[in-house]
This record gives C-alpha cells, structure tokens and sequence, in this order.
C-alpha cells in the first residue's frame, strides 16, 4: 500500500475490521462512499498483495529448479567425451562442449554465434558438413552420419564420426541441428582393444576347452591304467618266469655239453626240474601271448574310439560305446558305481565313435559325480530305439543323485556353468557334449526323473549322416 504509516504491532495480515487504524488514517470519507466500500477495497488490495509474494515465491523456486537444470546440462556437456555442435537452422554455433573446445583449441565465447562450417578443415570439410546438415534436414527424426574432417588446435585435420539430427521445438518447427561425434583415432583404438580382449578371451577358452579335453584324457588313462595292468602283469609274471627257465635250461646245457656222464646227467635234469620245465613252457607261452593279444585287443579298442579322430562319420554300434564308457568310468575313477544298462543290440548311427566316447563318458562320469553322496550311487542306462520319431534312437541316463535345482536347469549347457566345487570342474563337458550331439544332429535334453534324480537324455538319428 502506498500509505507509510507502520502497521500496529498486533494487527493480523489480511484482517481488518471497522477500527481499523488504516481506516482511521483514510481521512474523511468520501461523499457517497461507504464504509463498506472501504473495507472491500482494502480487502482486494490485501488479496492483490498475497498473491504477488506467492507468484514472487514460486517463480524464485522455478528460477532455483531452472538453475539446477541448467548446472545438470551442463555437467553432462562437460563430461561427455564425444564432442559436440549443436547450431541453429542457419548453421551458426549455439552450444559446444569442453571436448569440442579442446579439440579446436577455443574458448566458448570465441564458439558462439560462429558458422560451424568455420570449424570444418578445408574446402571439402565445409561442403561436407552443408551434405550432412541437409540430409540430416531432410530424414527429420532418422539423422544422418558422416565423417567429417575438423581442424585441430595445432591446425592440423582430425577426421571425426559425426552423428547429426535435426533438432525440433514444440510445435515440430525445424530449429536447427546438433552433431554428436568422436574422432576415428578413438573408435579404432577402442575397436583394436576390443579385438586384443576378444583374442585374449579366445585363447581362455582354448585354454579351457583343452583342459577338459586333458580331463577327459585323465578319467581315459585311469581308466586304460587299470585295464593294461592285468594282462601286463600276467606278461610280465610269465616272462620272469621263462626268464628262470632260460638260466635252468642254460646250467643243464653246460652239463650236457661238459660230456658229464649219464648218471650225472639225470641228477642235473632231476635237479633244474627239466621235465616240470619241458611240461610247463607249452602253457607258459600260450599265457604270455594271450596277455600280449589283450593288451593289443586294448590299444586297437583305444584306436578305434579315439577321442582325437578325423571327424569321420562311420557306422557306429551304441552298445559298444556305452559299454566302452561305462567300462573305463568305472575302471578309472568310479569302480564302486553300480550301473544298470539295458542294452538294445543294432542301434547304429553314423558318426565319430571317439566324440560319442567322449559325450558318454561325460554323462556318465557326471551321474556318477552327482550321486556319490549316496550310500549306493548308482546310474539306470536305458537304450532305445524309435522312440519318439521314426529314425531315431533315444539314449536316457537317469542316476540317483539329487537332481538338477530349478534355477539351473535353463544354464546346465552353458559353457563353464557349474555346481561343482570349486577346482572340481570346468564348466565345460556338457557344453562340449552339447555341441557334439548337435553336430551329429541331434539333440541333448537335460530334466528331473519323475522318480527322482537327474536324467540325460541322447537323441541321435539312425540313418542320416549329420554334417561335420
């Protein structure tokens, strides 16, 4: 109010009554006019009032919002690494960004208002930038990309990936453009990078792919270990024993051939037991040869299903596999495994008899791991033909462990996805088994036993040949 005249101390803002002192100070009043009038007048005034603090505070508190709006624009400006130009529909600069101004070696104020096409290096530079504003102009909310060639701040040319819009207002007006971009040097730095880490990563998986292929080798040799010691041992016990018989049969010749008298020649054939010795070379002999035929049948077995083959796809009987893998799982690391198979004499596939070794061995060497916790681990090997499409042949391996956990039965393929202990397992055999059975064309599934327990199931075709 115009009126200097101090409020009373205890008058109440917005509140005034027919004593009011302000009235008191109004002078007479006017011929006509009420005191009612009055009163309604100061009463719209005081509203007037009210409202222009509270317009007063709520455009303070959009000034402050505006305020950290713009400091949060300009932080993320200030820290972007790619530079940036944003201009107007004339191509004269607006805004700019600390790596564009490092870049050009110039301040903001030297920036503003200045055309973009000054920035660019050369003749050809401009006419680029005018091709890519007017593309960019024409494809509206699509963009345009380019690569553009900008003058340094040593005045050299920096060939920068530019990403330009076109920047709209309110009602879709064109209002100018803004180009988004990082120099080349960069991206190729960032791309050689991330080639030397896909190498890197590619030589760890090598790396892990050939330690479960050594593993795999490790469960084999245990495995053939156990089974050449037999028949080796026999060879060798036979061999210590002819060994004997060649020294007895040595001493008995020097008497022999000492021109030794009758008598004294049939006490040294009583002594060296030559007639026990003559009687007992014939079978001596055959045990040695069939000890040594053993051990050939074992390395024959071994060449035909090696897990390093040509990726032939021969005919291949199932039994045969599964009972070789089944053999050296239990000869190697597991020979108090009870295995129940149920064998189906003819299935035969085409394929590599050492990658199907290897995916078998696996399975079973996994059942077995996951049911050693049980006072009787055990596995139920089922082979069976035609059973779900004509052609094929189904191979189930249900054991008796604990089963798969719900949360990991979408990852058990995945490659070093394991819930083994620490140091106890790759992550890898079932991935590698996976690929195997896919490239022979079929499938591997993985589930629960209705019954309990894990169960593995092989899908191979009879008759196809799959592709390498």
């Amino acid at each position: 109010m115009a009126d200097s005249t101090p409020a009373p101390p205890h008058r109440t803002q917005g509140l005034i009554g027919p004593h009011d002192p302000l009235l008191l100070h109004a002078g007479p009043a006017l011929e006509g006019v009420g005191e009612e009038v009055w009163l309604d007048v100061i009463r719209k005034m005081d509203e007037v009032y009210s409202q222009l603090v509270h317009d007063e505070i709520e455009l303070e508190e959009k000034n402050a919002e505006l305020e950290r709006s713009q400091q949060f624009i300009f932080g993320l400006l200030s820290s972007m690494s790619d530079v940036l130009i944003a201009c107007d529909d004339q191509g004269r600069i607006e805004e700019t960004n600390a790596a564009l101004r490092e870049l050009v070696g110039c301040s903001d104020a030297e920036l503003r208002d200045r055309a973009a096409a000054a920035l660019m290096h050369g003749d050809d530079g401009a006419a680029s930038l005018r091709a890519l504003l007017a593309q960019a102009s024409s494809s509206r909310r699509l963009g345009a990309s380019a690569e553009l060639v900008l003058r340094a701040a040593d005045g050299a040319p920096v060939t920068v990936d530019f990403n330009c819009t076109l920047r709209l207002g309110s009602s879709d007006q064109p209002l100018g453009h803004v180009l988004v971009g990082r120099p080349t040097a960069e991206i190729k730095h960032a791309y050689q990078a991330l080639s030397e880490a896909h190498e890197a990563l590619k030589r760890t998986q090598q790396q892990l792919l050939h330690s479960e292929k050594m593993a795999s080798l490790g469960r084999l040799v245990a495995g053939v270990a156990h089974e050449l010691n037999n028949p080796i041992s026999f060879v060798l016990g036979n061999v210590h024993a002819l060994q004997r018989y060649i020294d007895r049969l040595q001493r008995y010749l020097a008497v022999l051939h000492g021109g030794a008298g009758a008598d004294e020649l049939a006490q040294a054939r009583r002594t060296l037991r030559i007639d026990h010795l003559s009687a007992d070379l014939p079978s001596l002999m055959q045990g040695t040869l069939e000890g040594a035929q053993r051990t050939a049948d074992i390395v024959n077995g071994l060449k035909r299903f090696s897990a390093v083959d040509r990726e032939e796809r021969i005919g291949v009987d199932l039994d045969g596999v599964i009972e070789r893998a089944i053999h050296w799982v239990k000869k190697g690391t597991a020979p108090s495994f009870a295995v129940h198979y149920e064998a189906r004499p003819g299935c035969v596939v085409l394929g590599s008899p050492g990658q199907l070794l290897q995916v078998l061995m696996n399975l079973v060497q996994n059942a077995y791991d996951a049911a050693a916790g049980q006072s009787a681990p055990a596995l139920a090997i089922t082979l069976a033909p035609d059973v779900h499409d004509e052609g094929y042949v189904e191979i189930r391996c249900h054991d008796n462990g604990p089963g798969f956990a719900a949360e990991h039965l979408a990852r058990i393929f995945e490659p070093f996805f394991t819930t083994k202990p620490v140091g106890k397992g790759t992550g890898l055999g079932l991935s590698i088994s996976y690929g195997i059975i896919e490239r022979h064309g079929g499938q591997l599934l993985a589930g629960n036993h209705p019954r309990g327990g894990a169960e593995l199931v092989v899908r191979l075709p009879r008759r196809a040949l799959a592709s390498a």
